[in-house]
Parts: C-alpha cells; structure tokens; sequence
C-alpha cells in the first residue's frame, strides 16, 4: 500500500483516533483524510489535525470516492443493524473496499491496530447484535499458564488463539495436524505481536496426531500445561457418515488420549468443545460428539476438582452450541463459492434451519465458560433463534449484487446422510439454567446417563485399533453403527 492511498476512517472514537494515529506514524498504510461520525460534537471539530465529518450518511454521498480510496469501519460495539446500513451507505459513496476492526470482544482494554482490520464480509452483518465481553478480565486465569488449543488452525481454535494472545500467558500452543494451518495461524500471531496486540506469550507450534496415544503422552509430558481448549474433531456431517472408522477414532479416541494426559499430568483446566449436533445423534459426527460429552463429564466426576475446595486434578468442563458463521466447510464459504461461479446456490431443504454464531462471539463466550465453569459442568451458549438456511442463501446472493431466483438460482438437494431438518440445543432429559452471564446456561440432566463410557470404549477400540484376537472387527463400519445403536 502507497501513501497515495487515501483512507476515511468510520468512527472517530478509541478505536478510530488509535488507528488514526498508527497509520500516521507508519506513514505507510496511506493518508487518513478525514474520520465520519454521527456525533454532533465531534463533527466540525478536528482530531491530530484531521477532519471529523459528519453525519455519515450525508457526507459519504457528498463524497463520491475514486476506486483507490478506501473506509474503515472502526466502531467495534456497533449493532449489526448499523453496520449493514454503514455497508450501504459506503458501497453508495463509491468505496470498492470496506475493512472493518473486529468486534468488540476482540478489542482488548480500548486497544486497536491497523493489522487486526481485515475486509468486511457478510458474517459481519449477520446474526446477533455482538456480545461485550470484558476479555482481560474474563482470561484472568490463564495469566501466568501455559494454554493448549487442539486443532488450533481450524476456525474455532485459530480465533480462540487470536483472543487467548491478549489473556497473559506465557505459553501459547498450537496443536493440530495440518501442517499448512498451523503454520498460518503461527505466522498470522507472530505478526500480531509484532504489530502490539497482545502480550508477549510465547507461541509453541505442534504438528501431531490426537489418536496417537503415545504421542500424545510424550508431549503432555514435555509441555506442563496447564489448561486446555479442545476444539479438535472431524466435523462435516456427510463425510464422516462415509468415514464412520475415522469420525470414532479421530473424535473419540482422539478425546481419550486428551483426558488421560490431561489427568496423568495434572493439567487444571480441560474445556471441551461440543456442538449442537451431540443432541439425540442421528449422525456419527454427532454420535462421536455426544461419547465425546460422556467420556469428560465421566472423567470430571473421578477427578479430585470435584471435591469443593480441592486444589489438585482436572476440571472438565463441557461447552456445546451450534453453527459458526463461516467457519471452513461450512454452507457460508459454499454458497459464496457457488454464487462466484454464477450457481446454483444448492439448499438441502425450503425448511432447513440451523443456530448460527459468529466464530468471535463463540469463542469469546467459550472463554469466559472456561473461567466461569465448575467441574463437571455441561454448559450450552445461547444461539438465539434459528436461521432458515434458505433465507441465509437469499441474503447472501443479494450481498453479492444478484437476485435470488432471477439471477442467482437455489436448487433444492434434499437432505443428506446423517443430517435432520432442525438441530436442537437441548435434548428431552435435559433442562438449562441462568449462570452469571446471559448468554451462558447450564445444562443438568433430569435423570442419571445409563451409559457405561468405559465399556463402550471397549466395544468400539478394536475397530479403530487392531486386535489380534479380534481380526474381523478392524475398520468395521457395521461393527460402529451396530455399537452407536446401543448409546
């Protein structure tokens, strides 16, 4: 970017006066010609010798930008509501392109920079007005720890990680076993530091694989950690009801291996991350998942954390909620593929409808749970109302500049192998309860689990492990479904 970029940046409150000033004393980003706002008494006025104007909407149209020049939303606490209408007032006033600064929970102590904007996208403009969380406050008991995320490239533990940078601690690590991801969110937080966000942790990349137990062992050995945020697990639906051997294997015993170095090696704070779909199963994505719920909150009754005051074992924590908004493999970054390539945008069903979050919200809200949580607790992140997968398409298509149906077409697929028509956040025999945060309840059962996690284990381990005096049932996928039949 060249000096000659000119940038008007929206909001000339903390986070616009900090950007201002930054982008002034790189002098590389380009010129900051002038802030927007709505504020009557800061329009007219000047900032470090820049401009305030004012109101937005009449001053942008008056503007009517070349292509080169570029806006910044930078008003983190703003309502979704606000920020589609600023969108369209900006795309109006001629800006090609629009970044924006990430919401307020991952704007830590009214701190802002530059390298955290990034360009707007629909997920911004989607969903629930944001939730204020206070990070530092919320990630006071990770300051001084050495924090594990499991499948920290993906996109629940890579923003867990960009949030968990700004907690304190002094160790970082990023465990996971795609090479190439690990190796982005590695790089994209070095920078991050580099830039000031942040506290200087150290950050300890891990290439591994969860199912291997003796891997998992050694390095739980090495590390010393102190919490960790389990986000890891094979996810998308119709590929793991053709995989079944994987899904149990990765996802189950992959969490097995997690619980018994987490335990051997004292290890305090063990949060799992559950998902929406572990209610009721009808798939083995979802199946793994609730084996997965079972196998902590098991564990978290044998550890010493369960004894009120204890200061040695694990607490267990289980956090479960439903979609993320343009997480990867998910419908958001498919139906921008499809629209891409002019469509059709393909809808499972006319009626389909899932809970949707955005990542940072989740994450942001997963975090607190972890601070919050008692051991053995099962806690459930409130999704607000369901989202008809076909509107989301429409909104998506008119995002992109079309219109549904006469210019971008929805073809109806039907549903496939493992999925149902509506998710559910909360099974039959189960009840939630307020916590100390709105958006966070606590799940209790209504009767004791008749599951024997141990004994399941058991029948499901020499599918995924062979067994000398049990050949046959070695990658079995009957043997699965027959034993998933059971829980």
């Amino acid at each position: 970017m060249g000096k000659s970029k000119r940038l008007y940046i929206i909001g000339a409150g903390f986070a616009g006066r900090t950007l201002a000033n930054e982008i002034t004393k790189k002098a590389v980003f380009g010129e900051v010609v002038a802030f927007l706002d709505d504020d009557p008494e800061k329009i007219g006025h000047r900032i470090d010798s820049i401009p305030v104007l004012g109101p937005i909407r009449d001053v942008a149209l008056l503007l009517r930008t070349n292509p080169a020049d570029e806006a910044i939303i930078a008003i983190p606490s703003a309502s979704r509501e606000y920020l589609k209408e600023l969108y369209l007032i900006l795309k109006a006033a001629g800006f090609q392109k629009i970044r924006i600064l990430p919401g307020i929970s991952q704007i830590i102590e009214d701190d802002a920079h530059f390298i955290q904007t990034r360009s707007i996208d629909l997920q911004d403009l989607l969903g629930r007005n944001p939730v204020t969380i206070k990070l530092k406050q919320s990630l006071s008991y990770v300051r001084g720890k050495r924090v594990l995320v499991t499948g920290a490239g993906g996109s629940i533990g890579s923003e867990l990680c960009r949030q968990l940078l700004s907690g304190g601690a002094s160790r970082l690590y990023l465990l996971g076993h795609g090479e190439n991801s690990i190796y982005q969110i590695d790089r994209e937080l070095h920078l991050l530091q580099e830039e000031g966000v942040g506290e200087k942790a150290a950050i300890v990349p891990i290439i591994g694989e969860l199912k291997d137990a003796d891997y998992i062992d050694y390095i739980f050995s090495q590390l010393k950690a102190d919490a960790i945020f389990h986000t890891a697990a094979y996810k998308h639906v119709p590929m793991m009801e053709a995989n079944p051997v994987a899904a149990i294997e990765n996802n189950v015993f992959g969490t097995e291996n997690l619980i018994n170095a987490a335990v051997k090696y004292g290890v305090k704070q063990f949060v799992h991350i559950s998902t929406d779909k572990a209610v009721s199963p009808v798939s083995v994505y979802g199946a793994s998942k609730y084996i997965c719920e079972q196998m902590v909150l098991a564990a978290s009754r044998e550890s010493p954390a369960c004894d009120n005051g204890a200061k040695n074992g694990t607490s267990f924590v289980v956090v479960r909620f439903g979609n993320v908004l343009g997480s990867r493999g998910s419908i958001v970054p498919l139906f921008q593929q499809q629209i891409e390539k002019g469509g059709p945008v393909t809808v499972t069903h006319p009626d389909a409808r899932r809970f949707f979050m955005t990542i940072s919200e989740a994450c942001s809200l997963v975090l607190k749970t972890g601070g919050v949580g008692e051991n053995g607790g099962l806690y459930l992140l409130d999704m607000g109302e369901p989202v008809r997968i076909r509107d989301l398409a429409e909104q998506l298509i008119r995002f992109h500049g079309y219109e549904p149906e006469t210019e971008i077409k929805i073809e109806y697929i039907g549903l496939r192998p493992g999925e149902r028509l509506d998710e559910t956040l909360m099974s039959e025999d189960e009840e939630s309860a307020e916590t100390e945060h709105s958006r966070i309840l606590q799940i209790t059962k209504k009767k004791p689990v008749n599951l024997d996690v141990k004994k399941l284990l058991n029948e499901l381990r020499p599918v995924c492990k062979f067994d000398p005096a049990k050949p046959k049932e070695y990658r079995n996928a009957q043997k699965i479904h027959a034993v998933l039949q059971t829980c």
